[in-house]
């Protein structure tokens, strides 16, 4: 898979990702705006060219509360995300080159007040999908929102990832219509936070 090509069609119009895009950004535009004052810390994995953040940061009125770490390995999504965050003038932006599935890339900057798992769950098995969620509980600070992604096709897992963050504290606050052709998820955890372990391995993404 090129993933660097695989970003193109956010900007075909109406296509499923750029639709897909738009409802992430409105997820993160909320947990932003109806976040407590005072600074917030972003986590994204795997983020790609940070389309759904940084379009987001770019003119939001509290961008320079938030604090950001996007972790990506290919190099070339890597560069395009740092180049967006540098023209934004996102200072507090900081773009990881790295491989998003190790808790050590999130040190430092967790609990969050907003963890990003888009473009995740679909490229992962249903085990370590299930094994991230409760990797989740460590990311995501009490009250903070975790907002997801993953395909509807058949079997569809969306149902059960909903079940697997109940179980592990977090309260649904908004799920895509079933027929959107895509899933985005925003949920809040309200548990507590539990300490996050170095050096060990959420996932294995698809061709890793």
């Amino acid at each position: 898979m090129d993933w660097h090509a695989w970003h193109d069609d956010y900007d075909r119009p109406d296509s499923v990702l750029e639709r897909r895009l738009r409802a992430v950004q409105g997820r993160i535009r909320i947990a932003l705006d109806t976040s407590p004052p005072g600074p917030l810390r972003v986590v994204s994995a795997c983020a790609g060219q940070g389309r759904d953040l940084l379009g987001v940061l770019a003119e939001h009125p509290r961008r320079a509360d938030v604090s950001a770490r996007l972790v990506e390995l290919d190099p070339r999504n890597a560069a395009a995300a740092q180049r967006t965050a540098e023209a934004a003038g996102l200072r507090q932006v900081e773009v990881v080159r790295g491989d998003a599935a190790s808790t050590t890339q999130y040190q430092g900057m967790v609990p969050a007040d907003l963890v990003l798992m888009c473009g995740v769950f679909g490229n992962i098995s249903d085990a370590d999908i299930e094994r991230t969620v409760a990797h989740c509980t460590q990311l995501c600070r009490g009250g903070g929102t975790l907002v997801w992604t993953r395909h509807r096709r058949q079997p569809d897992l969306v149902p059960q990832i909903c079940q697997w963050l109940d179980e592990r504290g977090f309260e649904q606050v908004w799920l895509s219509e079933p027929d959107a052709g895509f899933g985005v998820g925003a949920h809040r955890f309200a548990g507590e936070p539990q300490p996050l372990p170095p050096s060990t391995r959420m996932f294995t993404f698809a061709g890793a």
